[in-house]
């Protein structure tokens, strides 16, 4: 059953928890900024939503259906539509749609499609996600608006690229988490390959979205001309293998997985207590050496075996063990209180819910409410330009096909 969503006590104190400065959309980084969003579900909607909180006006353009994650639920939430009726919309479509306004086009609808195109002639960026060449025999592609709008900036977000033998396959986060050796990294090595719990791929192609578009916005400052910004989900996830790509290329190993072990630091890991589960992360000798005076291992860490961090990863199956037998013997809490005291890095592995409620998340205000609606605002603070966190997800159709100002106008 969808809920009903009215402005609670909760909301009232996340709103008192988010950050204090006036978001004025003129003194935000990039208020001015004309963006059209041709984009559904995640990637390109991640980074209209964030560019959107950095103070650009963001227009999402939907077909009559609406974005594909207004129906990818439960749950659902009820709200007014602003038209007398009431909005039942998918809580996942509110997680990346933050700040927009909504159209709704029809591309098959010869006016519909002029009155886009003539939104584009004014804008700064275009973000869109359709197959390779398909925005084509619209008029919608790189290289037709870009000779209307010569500054203008296109971010196309495919799953292979414009480029390669897969370009025109679709490609969807599962099948990227796979292809881009992520999955053989995650999980335990007893068990099947595992996939990481959020559309990482997704995510991380929007955050590089949103580098590539500031980037090409520096780069015409100076030239006055925009250009096509190319973004893969599977060249993002070949980009997040990092430390452990390089192992392979310059290293000549093949990793793969090691549960919640490390495969170069020790001991970096998930160990036992009496009552659960929680972390310990020593990425030095000398937290090393901490810890084991914490736990009463006396001459541990002076042991050639285990001095040194290459040492530690040779042994690791004799020293884990060893750690495990006594933290296994205390609660959770005692053994977090004694590593922070001690200067260890270590914690709890929080539920979803804990992790939001944490007192650490509250005083950074990660925890918004726009329009009553709960959210998580995007994880950066200046300080003094403000963030523009105001506005939930757009009701569907709810915009108009103009922009605030004209471009140079405000």
């Amino acid at each position: 059953m969808p809920v009903r969503r009215a402005e609670t006590a909760e909301d009232s104190q996340m709103q008192d928890t988010a950050p204090t400065q006036p978001a004025t959309p003129d003194a935000a980084p990039l208020a001015g900024l004309k963006v059209v969003e041709l984009a559904r579900v995640l990637a390109g909607p991640w980074i209209g939503q964030t560019l959107a909180d950095l103070g650009a006006e963001v227009i999402k353009v939907e077909s009559p259906a609406g974005d594909d994650t207004r129906r990818w639920g439960p749950p659902f939430i009820e709200r007014d539509d602003g038209r007398g009726g009431i909005e039942t919309v998918a809580t996942y479509f509110h997680s990346a749609n933050r700040g927009k306004t909504s159209v709704v086009c029809n591309f098959g609808d010869a006016a519909d499609l002029e009155r886009l195109i003539a939104l584009i002639d004014e804008a700064d960026v275009v973000i869109e996600n359709f197959k390779f060449g398909g925005l084509k025999k619209y008029g919608l592609d790189y290289d037709t608006l870009s000779a209307r709008n010569p500054g203008l900036i296109y971010a196309s977000v495919t799953g292979f690229g414009q480029t390669g033998p897969r370009a025109r396959q679709p490609g969807y986060d599962f099948l990227i988490q796979g292809m881009c050796g992520l999955m053989d990294l995650t999980g335990s090595p007893e068990h099947e390959p595992e996939k990481v719990g959020i559309a990482v791929t997704d995510i991380v192609t929007g955050l590089y979205g949103i580098i590539g578009i500031q980037a090409a916005l520096i780069e015409r400052a100076r030239s006055g001309r925009g250009q096509h910004v190319d973004l893969s989900l599977l060249d993002a996830g070949v980009a997040l293998l990092s430390n452990q790509g390089m192992a392979h290329l310059l290293g000549g190993r093949n990793p793969t997985r090691v549960g919640n072990a490390h495969a170069s630091i020790v001991p970096y890991q998930v160990f036992p207590a009496s009552d659960g589960h929680f972390v310990v992360a020593c990425g030095n000798d000398g937290q090393f050496a901490a810890l084991c005076r914490m736990l009463g291992l006396e001459g541990v860490a002076q042991d050639p075996d285990f001095a040194t961090n290459p040492a530690r990863v040779r042994n690791r199956d004799v020293l884990c063990p060893m750690i495990a037998e006594r933290t296994a013997a205390r609660t959770k809490a005692d053994l977090i209180a004694a590593l922070e005291a001690a200067g260890v890095p270590g914690g709890p592995i929080n539920t979803v819910a804990e992790a939001l409620a944490e007192p650490q998340i509250e005083a950074r205000g990660m925890k918004i409410a726009p329009e009553g609606l709960a959210g998580l605002r995007t994880p950066i603070a200046f300080s003094r330009s403000p963030m523009v966190l105001e506005r939930a997800g757009p009701v569907l159709g709810n915009g108009t096909w103009a922009f605030r100002s004209r471009r140079g106008d405000g």
